[in-house]
């Protein structure tokens, strides 16, 4: 066993196999470590978040290495059946790559014990591994655009099921209608690490097709507005319309945390320093829904309301639905109100990307695994807001004080909105290394850090991709693909380009390209408000308890 820092909050356990991943995974859920959040198992490793008030990384180190390796009875494990039916595009290539026939394929592949090892790519998408250590086979040379919800696949010696249409680069076996994915089922994921399946060839699916539950609202969740003012289609009055998402607009909270072993990152607020600050202002609970917003939103009360406005802000302005009545400019961070049709304007900022709206109550939309938040890589949540969109709110409870309250400090700022990052200007994030800066040669380890590196357009809430002199591996590990593990919000992972990804909120759960180092917690927030053509340079922080 080696424990590797992944975060100054998380661990990443390498480990000889699958198996023993499993064996530590199970472990831990059976028995916690106060303070230690789920564990997220990888190809051969698991990566372990922590609570730092609680543990500190040497202890937990060192509790892991007590841990057996050895998984337990078997006779318990959950066995999931999956009809198929093998009619898939590369049943003949993946058969000719075995020297076998498409008939002895399928008898090999459904007569196979598999195993759910890990979940990643997407959620409820479970990297399944056999008995049968002939059934491997490469991944297609050229991955498709689009795989269809419920294909059945081999990639290497894992089997899979893609929960919905996607890109993907396994090779198609058949499909199965059953519904590996499903949002509405107490159990989302049909299949989860630990569980055993069986494939089961069948002539006929069903008439439903295989294509999950993966999205909380679909825009259906927001009312849209009706043919009168100030009321709407769900005869609700209390709510607030959507008159301009602007850039981007979606609904965020603190995220999902808890639901990684299906596959699922936390999401939520990439700011969420100025999401608590905003629900702070006008008396929401901390992890009540706002508006995450990158731009030019413009929206109607409907209804008398209470807002604040955090984060990134340009020029705030209300209009009032008064004719003739002067308008206001709200400060930063202060609540104020809204009345029925009285329109609030928000213009871009010159620093950082994000602000945060909060009404007070919080946005009603349906939660989803616990959490309004909008996911963009996994489609879970709300769809990003659209014109005419009326997101109701909830009811506040009385009593519940609308107050300035402090703004959330940028490290080493002076708490104010000149603190955040504009273009063209240099940001420090701190960062520790690890789990894999021993696949970098010296100077490119230098390099990370000796340089300023640029923000480019194609960023966005899955991550930061930066421009500058790329990093080069070691000879030895030019040519080596790394199985899939867990990865952290603010890892900063190197493809074979040489150009870091900078994962922010919605990033994938598990990555195959190695990470070099990772933000430190308290700098994902500001990583989250860097905009295009900002600047930033790493700084190596000092964490014990590391690599071992």
């Amino acid at each position: 066993m080696r424990v590797l820092t992944a975060r100054d909050d998380a661990l990443l356990v390498e480990l000889d196999d699958l198996d023993q991943a499993v064996a530590l995974y199970e472990s831990l859920l059976a028995d916690p470590v106060r303070g230690v959040g789920t564990p997220v198992p990888g190809a051969r490793t698991l990566l372990v978040p922590f609570r730092q008030s609680a543990i500190t990384a040497r202890d937990l180190a060192a509790e892991l290495r007590t841990r057996p390796l050895e998984r337990g009875t078997r006779s318990a494990a959950r066995t999931v059946e999956i009809p198929v039916l093998y009619d898939g595009a590369d049943l003949a290539e993946a058969a000719a790559l075995l020297g076998w026939s498409t008939d002895e394929l399928v008898r090999r592949h459904s007569a196979a014990a598999w195993t759910v090892g890990f979940v990643g790519f997407a959620p409820g998408f479970a990297y399944l591994t056999s008995d049968d250590p002939e059934l491997v086979v490469p991944r297609r040379t050229t991955p498709r655009t689009q795989v269809p919800a419920g294909s059945v696949a081999l990639a290497g010696p894992y089997s899979g099921v893609y929960p919905r249409q996607s890109p993907g680069g396994w090779q198609l076996l058949g499909r199965t209608d059953a519904p590996v994915w499903d949002v509405t089922r107490e159990r989302p994921a049909l299949m989860l690490p630990g569980d055993a399946v069986r494939f089961t060839p069948t002539d006929t699916l069903s008439d439903q097709a295989a294509s999950p539950t993966t999205t909380g609202v679909d825009h259906s969740s927001c009312c849209h507005s009706g043919p009168t003012a100030g009321s709407n289609r769900c005869g609700q009055h209390l709510g607030l319309e959507v008159v301009s998402p602007g850039v981007q607009a979606v609904v965020q909270d603190l995220g999902r945390a808890g639901s990684e072993g299906a596959g699922v990152s936390a999401s939520g607020a990439l700011d969420r320093p100025s999401l608590r600050a905003a629900n702070r202002a006008v008396g929401n609970p901390a992890d009540a829904a706002v508006v995450e917003s990158v731009g030019g939103l413009r929206l109607r009360a409907h209804g008398p309301q209470v807002l604040a406005v955090t984060g990134a802000v340009g020029d705030v302005l209300v209009l009032p639905v008064s004719p003739g009545s002067a308008g206001r400019r709200p400060r930063r961070g202060e609540p104020f109100a809204l009345d029925d049709g009285d329109e609030l304007r928000l213009t871009a900022p010159t620093r950082g990307v994000r602000a945060y709206v909060a009404v007070r109550g919080g946005i009603d939309v349906p939660p989803v695994l616990g959490s309004r938040a909008t996911d963009v890589l996994a489609g879970l949540g709300p769809d990003p807001l659209g014109a005419g969109d009326v997101l109701p709110v909830v009811a506040p409870d009385r009593g519940l004080p609308a107050a300035a309250s402090p703004l959330p400090r940028v490290p080493g700022g002076t708490g104010t909105a000149d603190d955040l990052p504009a273009p063209g200007e240099t940001t420090v994030l701190t960062i520790v290394l690890g789990p894999r800066d021993d696949w970098f040669e010296t100077a490119a380890i230098d390099l990370l850090t000796g340089q300023d590196w640029l923000v480019t357009p194609r960023s966005n809430r899955i991550g930061l991709r930066l421009a500058g002199e790329p990093l080069t591996r070691l000879p030895k590990r030019r040519d080596t693909e790394l199985p899939s593990e867990g990865c952290v919000t603010g890892a900063i992972q190197v493809p074979p380009d040489g150009l870091p990804v900078l994962f922010l909120a919605d990033h994938p759960l598990t990555g195959g390209y190695p990470v070099v180092g990772a933000v430190t917690a308290d700098h994902v927030p500001l990583a989250g408000q860097l905009p295009a053509g900002a600047r930033v340079r790493f700084a190596i922080r000092n964490q014990p308890g590391g690599t071992s």
